[in-house]
């Protein structure tokens, strides 16, 4: 079939494309292999009659009738199973399969939201293609569509449905992309607008609005090719963070430290031409924070602040996050509530929105805004008992915050501390580099609670695999931009108890620290080295480098 839509190209026939349609082919799919734009093969399928049917899924014995509501779209000649559904009814999109950067927590976001709107005495339609989900669950909504998260799927089912509304907020990446193919069609999206979900995620015109609300954002630049990013990046001085647009869980994302990285960089993880542009920001060392919070368009509740124990830099997702925040004065507290709710205010978000900061001593710099529901909100749901999904839903649906009982602006904190540890898989994943940046690698996540909050961190590491010991062997051979940061963490390993051995460059550095440690030969530098070391334990004097 792809031969012969191929060989058909442009003359592609209403015959060809109802046989392709059949087999299961998309019309995104049918445009590439024909050449054809994808406007034309979808209104050349429209005149043509050519229009999905949707079956039950039969998940009974032969001898007894389905009665679960779950369906699924086939172009293939069958008489039509699908029946109305009475009542008001509103659209939830899920996030489809579980990948790296976005996972299960979209998945309690689109449950909660279902159950929400079942309180609420409206029916909750869902729609996710990943069947290990809770949210394809026979009794979480009222009716499921195992469908792609795509706009020709999900417009087909819009046409059937022909809901109240449909939220997107909690699908992550994945169902706000299908916020503006939804509103064009003609349907309502309930909750942030589609043109305020496109200011918050374009660059330009996000940067335009911290601009004129007198909020600071780390300087940056978009480049459309080499020698702009290369400009743009002296102008700013190096180090720089720099990604594409529009992408999920930080990917091909990567702070880079000299001209050379970064001609590099644009090489070799991204396409550069106007269509795929490269952002490019200064890279601020400071101390990252995010907020989960809803808005009802005037009012903001933000249930917590959170604080990364990783540099600034490093992914959210893959970060240790703390709460309550720390390390924040006052003053920092009162400015990341203000820039919150003159942003959401500003945009008019209604919903769940999420924010991310940078903090450098007193000053707070905003990194980005997501109009949606975030992967921390699982998390801070639990640990503070406010149901920020509920909440969300009920603000979609026309109510004020004042009116749902938990105040506004930011909660008072728990009496304990909550840790949220990351998991890796690396050891699944063998080609992974394992160095953590602004690209998202962890594959889940745990929580640590406990009165105080070294005992909940403990509780945390534990549970994510990690075997921590009161006192061995610490191996450290940094680069040298990391050596002034890196010093202190290890005088406080050394302090333990722990044996410190280290590369002579390194070495040398905690010498001139006063933290004399036993040193190891680079690979480089015969044997024995660095690499027979961690085979071996990491004991006996074989190892040691006298120089």
């Amino acid at each position: 079939m792809e031969e012969k839509l191929q060989d058909a190209g442009p003359a592609l026939n209403g015959e060809l494309l109802r046989e392709a349609k059949a087999m299961g082919f998309s019309d995104r799919e049918i445009a590439s292999l024909t050449g054809l734009p994808l406007e034309t093969i979808t209104r050349m399928r429209e005149q043509e009659g050519i229009k999905p049917v949707f079956l039950k899924i039969d998940a009974s014995s032969a001898f007894s009738q389905s009665t679960l509501p779950y369906y699924y779209s086939t172009f293939s000649p069958r008489e039509e199973e699908w029946e109305p559904l009475p009542g008001p009814k509103v659209m939830v999109l899920g996030a489809g399969p579980i990948r790296i950067g976005q996972g299960i927590e979209f998945d309690y976001c689109a449950v909660h939201a279902a159950w929400a709107l079942k309180r609420e005495s409206i029916s909750p339609i869902m729609i996710n293609n990943n069947p290990e989900t809770v949210s394809t669950d026979y009794d979480t909504a009222d009716r499921l569509y195992f469908e792609p998260l795509t706009p020709e799927s999900v417009l087909a089912i819009l046409e059937r449905e022909r809901p109240e509304g449909v939220v997107v907020q909690f699908g992550g990446q994945t169902a706000i992309n299908l916020a503006r193919p939804i509103a064009e069609a003609g349907y309502r999206i309930l909750g942030t607008p589609v043109e305020a979900i496109d200011r918050a995620e374009d660059r330009e015109r996000f940067d335009e609005l911290l601009r004129d609300l007198g909020i600071p954002r780390p300087q940056g630049g978009t480049a459309t090719g080499v020698a702009q990013a290369v400009e743009i990046a002296r102008s700013l001085g190096f180090p720089v963070l720099v990604r594409p647009s529009y992408v999920l869980g930080g990917r091909a994302m990567e702070i880079v430290y000299d001209e050379e990285e970064l001609r590099e960089y644009a090489s070799r993880a991204v396409k550069v031409e106007p269509e795929h542009p490269i952002l490019i920001d200064k890279y601020l060392p400071g101390k990252e924070v995010e907020v989960d919070g809803v808005s009802d368009g005037e009012r903001i509740l933000i249930s917590g602040i959170m604080e990364q124990v990783e540099r600034a830099g490093i992914h959210s997702g893959d970060s240790i996050a703390l709460f309550p925040a720390r390390d924040l004065s006052a003053e920092v507290i009162e400015k990341i509530v203000d820039y919150a709710e003159r942003m959401a205010r500003a945009l008019g978000i209604q919903g769940l929105f999420n924010i991310q900061f940078v903090v450098q001593g007193t000053e707070v710099y905003v990194l980005e805004l997501n109009p949606r529901a975030s992967r921390t909100v699982p998390y801070i749901s639990k640990v503070t008992g406010v149901p920020l999904v509920g909440l969300g839903i009920e603000v979609l649906l026309g109510k004020k915050l004042g009116q749902l009982g938990y105040g506004v602006g930011l909660l008072p904190p728990p009496p304990f501390s909550a840790v949220k540890v990351p998991v890796f898989s690396f050891s699944k994943l063998p080609r992974v580099d394992v160095t953590l940046g602004p690209e998202m690698k962890s594959t889940g996540e745990v929580l640590g609670l406990a009165r105080s909050l070294p005992l909940a961190l403990y509780k945390g590491l534990v549970a994510a695999g990690l075997r921590l010991r009161p006192r061995g062997v610490l191996l450290a051979t940094i680069a040298d931009r990391d050596k002034g940061e890196a010093i202190p963490i290890i005088r406080g390993f050394a302090h333990m108890g722990y044996r410190i051995w280290a590369t002579a460059g390194t070495a040398g550095a905690l010498a001139a620290a006063g933290i004399p440690p036993q040193g190891v030969k680079k690979i480089g530098e015969g044997s024995p080295h660095i690499v027979d070391f961690i085979r071996e334990g990491g004991s006996g004097d074989k190892y040691c480098n006298p120089g």
